[in-house]
């Protein structure tokens, strides 16, 4: 199973994204950043999905808004 970024780079596991674009999310007081870096990220089960270590809560972002930094 292959896992891309939104630009079409290959992603792995210990790897680190950049989010490239302002993500809202629920349990979190802010918003997740553009240009938020996320390191050390797991692929999961899903090639549309990582996850992923971010505001101190472990989350699963849509590689649709990532790029491998």
């Amino acid at each position: 199973m292959e896992v891309k970024d939104s630009n079409g780079n290959l992603l792995a596991e210990g790897d680190s994204v950049t989010i490239t674009k302002d993500l809202k999310v629920k349990g979190i007081a802010q918003a997740l950043k553009r240009g938020t870096v996320i390191k050390n990220i797991r692929l999961t089960n899903s090639p549309a999905e990582i996850e992923g270590k971010a505001g101190g809560t472990v989350l699963v972002i849509k590689t649709e808004f990532l790029k491998k930094a």
